[in-house]
């Protein structure tokens, strides 16, 4: 597997992945009848590095990198990650995680925060443990999950 910068030919690719994602309001807090037009540029905003996973010619995920504050957190990363269907339990997630970390060192980054982990995403929470990230913040009841209701949400850090 590859891990590439995307290119403006990957769009389609990438809507694939991140329109049945973000569609679905199980895992991110977008608005679940956001357009193409809509998420595409949100994934690909001017304040983030958007990346590929790339097998045998197929694009199997992508992610974003972004500084997560402006000014004096301006250190700290910041990413989304988002996995085709398809490639589920194939190591796509771990890579791209893996990338991101090596990705963000090199470009200064003293630290990775993730602000709102739904916590029933059961492997999204594993994936991030054991990559050494720590709970560090927990909000009650914060997200409304479209088939369990309110559930909570995790601040996840670690330093890089």
């Amino acid at each position: 597997m590859e891990i590439r910068p995307a290119a403006p030919a990957d769009a389609a690719a990438i809507w694939a992945i991140i329109g049945p994602t973000i569609s679905a309001g199980e895992t991110y807090t977008l608005d679940r009848d956001m357009t193409e037009v809509e998420a595409l540029a949100y994934w690909f905003g001017s304040d983030k590095a958007v990346f590929v996973a790339e097998a045998d010619g197929a694009i199997l995920g992508t992610y974003y990198l972004r500084a997560n504050q402006a000014g004096g957190g301006a250190h700290v990363a910041n990413c989304g990650y988002m996995t085709a269907a398809s490639a589920t339990g194939r190591g796509v997630a771990r890579a791209m995680a893996e990338h991101s970390l090596a990705e963000a060192r090199r470009r200064g980054f003293r630290a990775m925060q993730f602000n709102f982990v739904v916590a029933t995403n059961d492997r999204a929470v594993r994936l991030w443990q054991s990559l050494g990230f720590a709970i560090v913040g927990r909000l009650p009841g914060a997200f409304a999950h479209p088939e369990l209701g309110f559930v909570d949400a995790l601040v996840m850090f670690r330093t890089i």
